[in-house]
């Protein structure tokens, strides 16, 4: 193995990383505080429970005053507290990395703390110089053309081959869309999952609707899928992204239409054109709330009158947004960089003011809870079958598995959600 395939996924761990250790006279000071913590998080929890096996041996139950998820936390070391206390969920995700925390299932104890996020209000959050520390790393990856390209890069291109391992036959990393009933035993689970890929993709061609030989613009092409799904209909795509690894497979994949799509490395606020359709299917997760503006103009700009812009996009409950965004979770600070979830209301009024009528939202969060419990069984079976690339360490496997459950965790709760909608231009545009 190289010395630079040994470090693949290392880009991921530098901002998280300066937060530094706790060490343990700190925690010794605050075991007091650690208390009271646990009576703000008793009284915080108005749904659901969680029964928490504390350090020397002694239970506590957390909430238990109303139906919820209920959940199991063994804390090993009171340095877990005082992590979650100090960096909110930055800090949960360094305790459980350390050894100093772990669950049974913690899918059902992130649902129950985001299920609560209201009640528990700073409880679970990071405070005081964390909340400075995280919101200033954040800003040092704010979405600027240059910046949004070193984010994209940090994410997007760990390598075709990592995201192969598990993604599926499809190569689609956003919610897939499932019909009716429960899914069923493991192995069809699985097959199921490129299936419903299949159905979010001709969802969104259905919304674009684009009539035969017209073009479309997507933004944020991932792997192909959604371009070549509107190349087969005639369309003509221009399809961007900022990865050069995703480019790349785009480019050398086979298939008939082809020919019809062009992609190139370009980013969205650089486009000019005129379109029947834009689709963009997770992307403005990754644009960055400065940036929402721009997003909306390049929309305006670059449709047709009558035009269709068809979105998929991750939101978070308008009632805990404001102090969302006024710091940096653990998907902030180790996942995407420079990432933010969608205030729909936001979304609407930004759209408004362009001449966008926001119409058919439709919202699918249980179906992306789904998606990312199956994306962690394949990924879980990649790494028992040695199928990962070479260079991702154990520490970077840890932290890819807590990514999965921990966003599996947000969307069962319904704190996070998934939704389509279809945007039409039906009014000049104001833009700037």
């Amino acid at each position: 193995m190289s010395a630079q395939a040994a470090t693949r996924g290392r880009d991921l761990f530098n901002s998280g990383d300066r937060w530094g250790s706790v060490p343990p006279w700190l925690t010794r000071l605050w075991t007091g505080r650690l208390d009271r913590l646990l009576d703000q998080i008793d009284a915080g929890i108005a749904r659901g429970s969680v029964r928490v096996r504390l350090p020397g041996g002694s239970v506590r139950v957390l909430g238990g005053r109303a139906p919820g998820f209920e959940a199991e936390a063994d804390v090993r070391d009171w340095r877990a507290l005082l992590r979650l206390a100090a960096a909110g969920s930055v800090g949960c995700y360094q305790g459980w990395e350390a050894g100093e925390w772990d669950s049974p299932d913690p899918v059902a104890l992130f649902a129950l703390f985001c299920a609560n996020a209201s009640s528990l209000g700073d409880a679970a959050r990071a405070r005081g110089p964390w909340r400075w520390l995280g919101k200033t790393l954040h800003w040092l990856h704010r979405n600027t053309r240059s910046g949004s390209a070193r984010n994209i890069h940090a994410h997007y291109d760990l390598g075709n081959d990592f995201y192969g391992a598990w993604l599926g036959a499809t190569m689609t990393y956003s919610s897939a869309i499932f019909g009716p009933g429960v899914p069923g035993e493991r192995q069809q689970d699985l097959d199921q999952l490129d299936d419903a890929q299949v159905a979010k993709i001709n969802a969104i061609v259905s919304r674009a609707a684009v009539p035969d030989g017209g073009r479309a613009l997507e933004i944020g092409c991932g792997w192909g899928a959604q371009a070549f799904a509107l190349a087969r209909e005639g369309v003509s795509v221009d399809a961007i992204s900022l990865s050069d690894e995703q480019l790349a497979y785009c480019r050398t994949r086979d298939g008939d239409n082809g020919a019809r799509i062009d992609f190139r490395k370009q980013d969205y606020r650089d486009v000019d054109g005129s379109y029947d359709a834009i689709v963009s299917v997770e992307m403005v997760e990754a644009v960055g709330q400065e940036y929402w503006p721009e997003f909306f103009d390049c929309l305006a700009r670059n449709l047709k009158p009558g035009g269709r812009a068809a979105l998929q996009f991750i939101a978070i409950d308008e009632a805990v947004f404001p102090a969302y965004s006024q710091g940096a979770d653990f998907i902030q600070t180790y996942i995407f960089p420079g990432g933010m979830l969608v205030s729909e209301a936001a979304f609407r009024r930004l759209a408004a003011e362009r001449g966008l009528d926001w119409t058919d939202a439709s919202h699918f969060g249980n179906d992306y809870a789904e998606t990312l419990r199956m994306w962690r069984d394949r990924f879980d079976d990649a790494v028992a079958g040695r199928r990962l690339p070479a260079g991702f360490d154990e520490r970077f496997v840890r932290l890819w598995r807590f990514y999965l459950m921990y966003c599996e965790g947000g969307f069962r709760s319904g704190l996070i959600d998934v939704a389509q909608v279809t945007l039409v231009k039906t009014g000049a545009a104001r833009v700037g």
